[in-house]
């Protein structure tokens, strides 16, 4: 069965952050090791360290992934957001480092208006200069497929093979996060066996089913091809079940970790809701 979790706050420390997962029955966990919001970040201590590798004994939640700030944009037109964003992901990658994390996830970038072509190099060149100041990190950057809103990056299979490519040491320090309300909303279908089948063999032609090494599990407000980015709860949206149950059964995903990104509600009721619904679909 592949590994299920969810994004979890790491309000009060990090450590919290598996305690709350494995409330809700987390296999596996997503967390942001720093505010989400905000350029400035607490240094992550010994402590908080220690206290991480205890929860992560305590709860079994031996594995546990990032996902990068919000506020990062390796594309900006801005010289001044591009260079705090090479410095934030650079953190970044030393951060979950620091705390044994094998993936960051993180989206490419938003062009603005710079052009897909330009956008994509310097996206590519600046993942180079990070690789080149973390020689000695663990941790391997995910590319995030995503919906395509406004001039965001990554929306096609084509644009993440080619920052792949284009940065050095990309083959070996970079993979794919597959999220599936983005790829919906870009224009690709799982809801059927024959569109899911389609779609995978895609991936795997374009950019190679190795690099896909997690997958965010997110139904979607917007309809096939729409662009928009509006996650919804399993079953509630444009996607349905039967897209979920495909990837869920496919035994070459079968130890991918897999996260919810999809709205909490009060004592994390839907996160509890989705896993169940998730889980029921295994097999099913």
């Amino acid at each position: 069965m592949p590994l299920l979790g969810a994004h979890m706050s790491i309000a009060g420390g990090l450590h919290k952050a598996l305690e709350r997962g494995h409330d809700v029955r987390c296999d596996t966990i997503q967390i942001f090791t720093r505010p989400n919001v905000n350029w400035r970040a607490k240094e992550i201590s010994v402590d908080d360290v220690r206290l991480f590798e205890k929860a992560q004994r305590e709860t079994g939640i031996d594995l546990a992934v990032a996902h990068d700030c919000y506020l990062i944009n390796l594309c900006s037109t801005n010289e001044t957001t591009y260079r705090r964003s090479m410095a934030a992901l650079e953190d970044e990658v030393r951060r979950a480092d620091v705390l044994g994390l094998p993936y960051l996830i993180m989206h490419p970038g938003a062009h603005g208006g710079r052009g897909e072509s330009e956008g994509l190099k310097r996206i590519a060149d600046a993942l180079t200069t990070i690789h080149a100041h973390t020689k000695n990190a663990n941790v391997k950057i995910l590319l995030e497929t995503t919906a395509g809103m406004g001039t965001v990056l990554g929306y096609r299979f084509e644009q993440l093979r080619e920052i792949i490519e284009e940065t050095k040491d990309g083959e070996r320090r970079l993979g794919v996060c597959y999220d599936t309300c983005h790829t919906f909303a870009a224009g690709y279908d799982l809801r059927t066996r024959k569109g899911y089948r389609q779609v995978m063999q895609e991936f795997d032609r374009v950019i190679g089913l190795d690099y896909l090494r997690a997958i965010h599990l997110n139904d979607s407000k917007g309809d096939l091809g729409s662009r928009l980015d509006r996650h919804e709860h399993i079953g509630r949206g444009k996607l349905g079940l039967n897209a979920f149950r495909h990837l869920l059964n496919d035994p070459r995903f079968a130890n991918h970790p897999m996260y919810l990104e999809t709205p909490k509600g009060k004592s994390y009721y839907w996160d509890r809701r989705n896993l169940g619904t998730l889980r029921r679909l295994v097999q099913e």
